[in-house]
């Protein structure tokens, strides 16, 4: 972890955004009565209040803002798990924001190939997954950097997860927690039917990951990334985009690090 280069004599402007929920409203309300608000494209520090879901729409928004350079974002838990959020105080804010570390994460990029020839390409900060879109299960064929991995995968469906994202959607899925540093993505089956014992992969994040959707007329499926939902694919690209620098701010107890490797040992 670093720490941003904000001199504690210099507050750091701060832009407000909250979820649609009563509680997050009222804290935006005084913060910005307390601190002022920065219009976001000014701002140095986004500061996020809601849940998990809210920061990770945050963070999406925060690369649209930063004219290519991601505005870094405080996260205040005003929503339920807040695994990745820091405990919502109001006082202090600008010195807590000040002295905060640092966390950069990398997404992945996702380009998805529809039945009908179009393309269509999207962040994923968690993960991208494909689903099956009926009652049939998919038929999946795995590709790692060109050499087929996995001829053919029948399940619900697969995912893709940063070391982030390896706590989310991936841990839901069985799939393995992934230390921030590690270096490595998790490939993760979803209710993987043949081969019936296959768990999955760990990848070395410079892999670029290939699914091939078999019989696609049959067993339609969907390639979600985040938020972002492709219908009717034939083809997933995935590939971390190391291009792409997202900041997180973390007070310095809250030592998000540790929190990826205490689930690990979670009963």
């Amino acid at each position: 972890m670093n720490t941003l280069p904000i001199h504690p004599d210099d507050p750091p402007r701060l832009s407000f955004v909250c979820a649609d929920t009563d509680e997050a409203r009222a804290a935006r309300t005084r913060l910005v009565h307390r601190y002022g608000n920065t219009p976001i494209g000014d701002a140095d520090v986004i500061v996020a209040l809601g849940g998990d879901g809210f920061l990770l729409e945050t963070l999406h928004r925060s690369l649209s803002v930063g004219n290519g350079t991601a505005k870094p974002v405080y996260g205040m838990n005003r929503g339920s798990v807040g695994f990745m959020l820091n405990a919502y105080r109001d006082h202090d804010l600008p010195e807590r924001v000040a002295r905060a570390q640092s966390v950069t994460l990398h997404p992945l990029r996702m380009v998805a190939t529809r039945t009908n020839g179009d393309m269509v390409e999207a962040i994923g900060i968690n993960e991208v997954s494909l689903l099956r879109e009926t009652r049939q299960a998919a038929k999946l064929r795995i590709t790692v950097d060109g050499k087929v991995r996995m001829q053919e995968l029948i399940c619900d469906g697969c995912l893709v997860a940063t070391p982030a994202g390896s706590t989310a959607y991936n841990l839901s899925a069985h799939g393995p927690i992934v230390p921030l540093a590690a270096g490595i993505l998790a490939l993760t089956p979803i209710s993987a039917f043949r081969p019936r014992r296959w768990r999955g992969a760990l990848l070395p994040h410079t892999a670029t990951i290939t699914f091939d959707v078999l019989e696609t007329h049959k067993r339609p499926v969907s390639a979600v990334a985040d938020f972002t939902e492709v219908r009717e694919v034939v083809q997933v690209d995935v590939r971390e985009a190391r291009e792409i620098a997202l900041t997180l701010l973390f007070d310095p107890e809250f030592n998000f690090e540790e929190r990826i490797l205490k689930e690990q040992f979670e009963p």
